[in-house]
């Protein structure tokens, strides 16, 4: 099954997860925790801005041109804040959108995967047979998730440059790309990349 491309799929939009933090490198469940950027994080955030900007210049743009949104976390707002001064961008204000929070885990959030197998083995085995369709314990499925994103999809009129998390771009990336919901959760969410979907195509830089 594949998940159903927005009606009014945007035609620029350009997209950056947040830059580490410690629970992602120790592998812990997120989610809507407000974990900060670690050290690297923060490198792997500025570095980003300097590549979109060197992208937007090759390709005689203007940053002005893009309506800058975030998701409302401090990881996204941090990373989004250095993406700017990467680019170069003064700094001013952009818009916080509460739909691309991260996907949550609930009860999950701060526990390794290996950690919920000791202490909740049936419900583990249940998600990877399942990923697309498994609620954790007062969290959310990416099914759920992928229908909040797809409502924000729908107010996207312009071109947009967007900071938020993994699970918010698998989503995103499912709708776009009519990429199989089995598929969805498995995609690759690099912290070091900017994904861009112009007119329909799909480029990393």
């Amino acid at each position: 099954m594949t998940a159903s491309r927005s009606p009014s799929s945007p035609d620029f939009l350009i997209f950056i997860r947040h830059g580490q933090t410690d629970w992602n490198a120790e592998l812990r469940l997120q989610g809507q925790r407000d974990i900060p950027l670690n050290s690297l994080g923060e490198s792997q955030a500025f570095s980003n801005g300097q590549r979109l900007g060197a992208y937007l210049n090759h390709e005689g743009l203007s940053p002005a041109a893009f309506r800058f949104v975030a998701s409302p976390l401090g990881r996204t707002r941090k990373t989004m804040d250095l993406l700017r001064a990467g680019m170069g961008v003064s700094d001013g204000e952009y818009h916080l959108e509460p739909k691309l929070r991260e996907l949550t885990f609930g009860d999950w959030e701060g526990f390794t995967t290996e950690e919920l197998k000791q202490t909740s083995p049936d419900l583990v085995a249940a998600r990877y047979d399942d990923k697309w369709g498994f609620v954790p314990p007062n969290g959310e499925s990416y099914a759920m998730l992928s229908e909040r994103i797809s409502q924000w999809i729908e107010t996207v009129s312009e071109p947009t440059i967007v900071v938020a998390h993994g699970g918010v771009f698998r989503a995103l990336r499912g709708l776009l790309e009519n990429i199989d919901t089995a598929d969805v959760p498995m995609l690759d969410t690099p912290q070091d990349k900017v994904f861009v979907w112009r007119q329909g195509a799909f480029t990393t830089i």
